[in-house]
């Protein structure tokens, strides 16, 4: 069976012969890339991930092979950097897809990813593969929470446990750098049929495949002002640091969707109620 990453690619050969690269940028926390498409610029993150590049380097293998030369490459070459086994390199592939995907807002919906898991979470057995900040607030509602990470901190698990802990989850939480160090496909494998599965952060590609593959939800980003993206990931951003980027869910099934929009309304609602009391005169 291909890797998720093979399908994407191969739903994105047709538009990356329209797309022309012009930035490419590895900073210390996010990698953007921006490209041209039929007159307009489009960018995508990833995260950049290093790891385990050090001992490539002393093998002779540097971490980014075409470093200086990487605008000559076409854009589907620069996103078939996802499949490469250069961690850098791999960020520089899935920002690459991250850009050349057409998000459609409207089936997307404008909510945190905490709020989802949380929501589908509350009372049952949650699974986090990456430590997120709001993991402390999952543990107030959960009945069980694991969170598994490669650099465990205290509380957590080592990801070798994913083999033991994922079939247990009736909710589970994928970071999207799972991507980028090749999991994403056995964690998936590795979760029943009947958990709700959702795929987060900004290197989470908004992709349909993904639901494809079992993804239930796919909380990701999308690049709304590439000029001021870039500059902020070159200059060591994180990520709240980056403007100009939306925060989206993909939900597969139309009626949670719907679900999450009426919440997500709501919540707005709510907000410019207060901003309204707050400051009468406007």
């Amino acid at each position: 069976m291909a890797s998720v990453i093979v399908e994407i690619l191969s739903k994105l050969e047709e538009r990356a012969s329209s797309a022309t690269p012009y930035e490419v940028r590895i900073g210390a926390h996010w990698t953007f890339v921006g490209l041209q498409i039929n007159g307009e610029r489009c960018g995508g993150l990833a995260t950049t991930l290093s790891g385990g590049d050090h001992a490539a380097h002393a093998a002779g293998g540097p971490p980014v092979r075409q470093a200086g030369r990487l605008l000559h490459a076409t854009a589907f070459e620069l996103a078939s950097l996802a499949q490469s086994n250069s961690l850098l390199e791999t960020s520089v592939g899935i920002a690459t897809i991250n850009a050349l995907l057409e998000v459609d807002e409207a089936e997307c919906v404008d909510v945190n990813a905490a709020d989802v898991i949380e929501a589908r979470g509350a009372g049952r057995k949650i699974a986090v593969v990456g430590h997120f900040p709001f993991v402390p607030r999952l543990r107030t509602i959960a009945e069980t929470l694991w969170v598994l990470e490669l650099e465990p901190r205290e509380g957590d698990l080592p990801a070798a446990q994913a083999p033991e802990v994922l079939p247990q989850a009736d909710v589970v939480a994928l970071t999207g750098s799972s991507l980028l160090n090749k999991t994403f496909d056995s964690l998936v494998r590795l979760c029943r049929s009947d958990a709700f599965l959702v795929v987060l952060g900004g290197t989470a590609p908004l992709s349909p495949n993904l639901l494809v593959a079992g993804v239930d939800a796919v909380a990701g980003t999308r690049v709304v002002d590439p000029e001021a993206a870039a500059l902020a990931v070159g200059q060591g951003a994180t990520f709240r640091q980056i403007p100009g980027k939306r925060l989206l869910t993909m939900f597969r099934d139309a009626a949670t969707r719907r679900s999450f929009s009426r919440q997500d309304r709501a919540i707005r609602d709510r907000a410019t109620q207060d901003r309204v009391i707050q400051d009468p005169g406007k």
